[in-house]
């Protein structure tokens, strides 16, 4: 907000549905959207918790299709043409060890923001996923710090790294822009090849 005294931030609890339409339904107008939120609660496929698989699926998935369905109502009512960034995961199309319910839910992400895409198209409104391999934000950095863990998984990025914010920023930004105007329903993958090796 010190960046953009425009923008008015709201801290709520997105898992919890009616303060989140309550917030965002008296909030906007709204011609763009970015859904970053997400939890990573990393246990091997033998000892997921209900309670991990739950929180997962409330942050996840079901906080983007909420906070989507609230915007793009807004979008539509204001007849005015939008664009909305999924934050997935290249954890979304490969399988990472003690990672079966982020890597499911990020899948599930992605195949949401398709059926968006196909749905509110007509309505002028894209739809598309960033798909970034490790990034180094504070959770990034929780999951990533053991050395041996992510050397094994640097060794297989062609581009040899982890990405940085910024990377993932500005391929947000690409997306949302007139740039990519003929974007949506795509994924586009910022994972320094992770996916071709």
């Amino acid at each position: 907000s010190r960046q953009c005294p425009g923008i008015k931030p709201l801290c709520l609890d997105l898992a919890d549905w009616e303060a989140t339409e309550a917030a965002l339904g008296s909030a906007g107008p709204f011609e763009l959207l970015v859904n970053n939120a997400a939890i990573a609660q990393l246990q091997p496929f033998l000892e997921v918790t209900r309670d991990a698989l739950d929180r997962s699926l409330d942050v996840n998935f079901r906080a983007v299709l909420h906070v989507s369905q609230i915007v793009a109502r807004q979008m539509i009512a204001q007849g005015v043409p939008g664009a909305i960034v999924n934050v997935s995961s290249q954890a979304s199309q490969r399988a990472l060890r003690d990672h079966a319910v982020y890597c499911s839910t990020k899948s599930a992400l992605d195949m949401l923001s398709k059926v968006m895409a196909m749905e509110l198209g007509p309505h002028k409104i894209r739809v598309n996923t960033v798909n970034p391999t490790v990034v180094m934000t504070d959770m990034g950095r929780i999951n990533w710090s053991d050395p041996q863990k992510s050397a094994a998984m640097i060794s297989r990025i062609p581009l040899g790294k982890f990405a940085e914010v910024d990377d993932v920023v500005n391929s947000i930004l690409f997306l949302l822009s007139d740039k990519s105007a003929m974007t949506t329903g795509s994924s586009l993958m910022v994972d320094g090849g992770f996916l071709v090796s």
